[in-house]
């Protein structure tokens, strides 16, 4: 997909600066969509990071099951945990401890979560951290929120502090922080991002959320539900050609940009990607395979990542 030059960030990338980005990537599954996968061993190599969404309304006993298995199959689960829809001490107790004993959980992305109130006691993700019943179950890596371009429903001075708090509890306790971000299609969002909450202090390794294979009229649909406001200008002036809107696009040249801009800044905070699956597994697990690999060959006048000459001829 030819999304925009980055002004941010005009040289080139390498093949070897976007295989190091795409080293040890995640991704992203939902219960529902988890149902309609045979086997995750089809599509990823075993000891992948897969994360397990645990949406609101949704029953947390079908996210359990779903790291079970993943487990089972050779992966790595991490299951969201979000607040605002935990009652209490007890029901948090519970679900991490069933999350250990039957799926093996060592790591969680804690979320505020999507509903605008609390169900119960708690508010944030730091309320969770606060507890210490992630220590006490034996889950210490943990991913915390990011907004690259901001959130409606929370101020920047609240994302500072919020930011700064995660921080230093990681200094505190030990536990291994990271901030796993929404996705992003927009480049000089992202790099000035990362500059400026390194300015505000941030040692937290970075995952960041990016599209996988998917349709511009998909990725459109999710950017609007998200509020992503300069990705979707991005994706806006793409929609404007109407035949490319069904056509399943890559996001070559966000990831081209992103490789570049983390070869030449050695304080660049991104330390791996995070796939957002939205048109299926199966697509964005062997793109992203492919990069992983190094597989690939960069069109640097086209800003595009196409499959190697050799792997084209194996296949014809």
């Amino acid at each position: 997909m030819a999304f925009r030059k980055s002004p941010a960030n005009t040289a080139s990338a390498s093949i070897a600066d976007v295989v190091a980005l795409l080293a040890d990537f995640s991704v992203e599954t939902t219960p529902t969509s988890a149902s309609k996968v045979a086997n995750f061993a089809d599509h990823l190599t075993q000891g992948t990071t897969v994360n397990v969404t645990c949406l609101a309304g949704t029953d947390p006993a079908d996210t359990i099951a779903v790291a079970a298995r993943l487990r089972r199959e050779g992966f790595e689960p991490v299951p969201h945990v979000a607040a605002r829809s935990i009652t209490d001490r007890g029901t948090l107790d519970r679900f991490l401890g069933r999350l250990k004993d039957e799926a093996g959980v060592t790591q969680a992305l804690v979320i505020a979560g999507g509903l605008d109130r609390p169900t119960g006691a708690f508010g944030s993700s730091m309320d969770l951290l606060e507890t210490g019943l992630f220590q006490q179950h034996g889950i210490s890596k943990l991913g915390v929120a990011g907004h690259p371009e901001g959130t409606p429903d929370i101020s920047e001075q609240a994302l500072k502090d919020a930011l700064v708090w995660k921080n230093r509890f990681a200094r505190e306790t030990g536990l291994e922080l990271y901030i796993e971000t929404q996705f992003c299609f927009d480049a000089d969002a992202i790099i000035a991002w990362d500059k400026k909450i390194r300015g505000w202090g941030n040692t937290l390794p970075i995952h960041l959320g990016v599209p996988g294979l998917a349709s511009l009229k998909t990725l459109l649909k999710f950017a609007q539900m998200s509020g992503i406001g300069p990705s979707i200008r991005v994706l806006t002036r793409q929609a404007r050609n109407i035949a490319k809107l069904m056509l399943v696009q890559a996001p070559d040249r966000l990831i081209l940009d992103l490789a570049a801009y983390r070869a030449q800044d050695a304080e660049c905070g991104i330390e791996k990607l995070h796939f957002y699956p939205f048109g299926g597994l199966a697509k964005s697990a062997e793109w992203a395979n492919m990069l992983a690999t190094g597989a690939f060959e960069i069109d640097s006048s086209r800003f595009e990542i196409k499959p190697a000459t050799a792997q084209i001829r194996a296949v014809s």
